[in-house]
């Protein structure tokens, strides 16, 4: 799955090279992380959520975990998809490549292949300011997870995406 996201840009930019979206690879873990602990989505009140997160090798290997990579393949973002139960696990865009069209991307993504492996809907336990991207691509709003310290300091909205058939 490869094509040109377009938007205001230069060359070089993630909005003016082609994008690809691939499984990753135990390969790929310490970008991923790396793109997790660096994510400016984190910053303040929540960077204690995300400061020792990992992304290892052995939970790419257990989950479907794609990201998308520019031409020159630069990590732009990734998730990963939990199947049983389904639930978006985690989704992270670049900073770099934030409202470029990748988060929508990777959504339609995992939609695809949530609907491909049989499930109906899949849960979203969603960062707070995340909330409105992952409402306008289609979520709902089902409840509130509540704050869980000393891992998690906040309420967390849930959603839930709808995969038709």
């Amino acid at each position: 799955m490869t094509s040109r996201m377009t938007g205001r840009g230069t060359a070089g930019r993630p909005d003016q090279q082609p994008v690809r979206i691939r499984r990753a690879t135990p390969r790929d873990a310490k970008r991923l992380t790396s793109l997790v602990r660096n994510s400016r989505a984190y910053e303040g009140p929540y960077a204690p959520m995300v400061a020792g997160y990992r992304v290892g090798p052995d939970y790419i290997d257990a989950h479907e975990v794609h990201l998308a990579v520019g031409e020159d393949e630069r990590v732009l973002g990734f998730y990963a998809l939990v199947l049983s139960p389904p639930e978006l696990d985690l989704m992270f865009v670049a900073d770099a490549a934030q409202g470029l069209g990748v988060g929508r991307r990777l959504v339609a993504h995992m939609t695809e292949r949530a609907r491909a492996a049989g499930a109906a809907f899949v849960r979203v336990v969603s960062h707070p300011p995340a909330e409105g991207f992952y409402r306008s691509v289609g979520a709902r709003r089902v409840g509130t997870v509540n704050a869980n310290p000393p891992a998690v300091m906040w309420d967390r909205p849930e959603l839930v995406f709808t995969v038709t058939p």
